[in-house]
């Protein structure tokens, strides 16, 4: 397989282990999220969530690209 095919595959199954476990990880809705409820509307913005997020990504992909 080339080396194209083999990181695809890489990323699709990182990308199904995070779903699962996000499933019994719940990391949603952490303080600082924003959530506004009126009426029959809700807007949820998850803040907190997507920089501590960002925040291990970069950190996954600098080591990654350290030790290759």
């Amino acid at each position: 397989m080339s080396g194209i095919g083999k990181t695809l595959m890489l990323v699709g199954a990182l990308i199904f282990m995070i779903g699962f476990l996000m499933q019994f990880i719940k990391i949603g809705k952490l303080p600082g999220d924003i959530l506004i409820k009126k009426g029959n509307a809700t807007f949820y913005f998850p803040v907190v969530t997507s920089i501590l997020l960002s925040i291990l990504l970069s950190a996954i992909f600098y080591c990654l690209s350290r030790f290759k």
